[in-house]
């Protein structure tokens, strides 16, 4: 059992950034593959970027490329999400995922455990 933790989040204006982490706990942080999702009110549950075990390969959903980065620190069992040039459409709870597969998934459903959410409200 993984269990995580998201903090980070809050109300911003557009344009600012934020930085979401989420602690992990139980099992080996470093055995599983890390992600951040996203959903909105209305709509369905996105991904928004994934990170390897090493943290060496990432991936990052095309609306937030080069905007959004993913990291982890294995000897902390934390993984972030920094955010920058942040807009009302990026507004949503924002949730991370581990995931024990051999290669990285943008499929919300190979995701194992999942953390209770932290919201993200961007107002214009």
């Amino acid at each position: 059992q993984v269990h995580l933790v998201e903090s980070g989040g809050g109300w911003v204006q557009a344009g600012d950034s934020l930085r979401l982490s989420c602690a992990a706990s139980g099992r080996t942080f470093s055995n599983y593959n890390m992600a951040w999702f996203r959903q909105a009110p209305g709509k369905e549950r996105e991904f928004v970027a994934t990170i390897s075990r090493s943290g060496a390969s990432t991936a990052y959903a095309d609306s937030v490329k080069g905007r959004f980065t993913i990291s982890r620190d294995n000897a902390e069992n934390t993984v972030y999400l920094q955010m920058n040039s942040l807009n009302p459409e990026d507004s949503a709870v924002y949730y991370c995922a581990a995931d024990d597969a051999e290669y990285l998934n943008p499929d919300s459903k190979k995701y194992d455990y999942w953390g209770q959410g932290t919201q993200v409200t961007v107002s214009s």
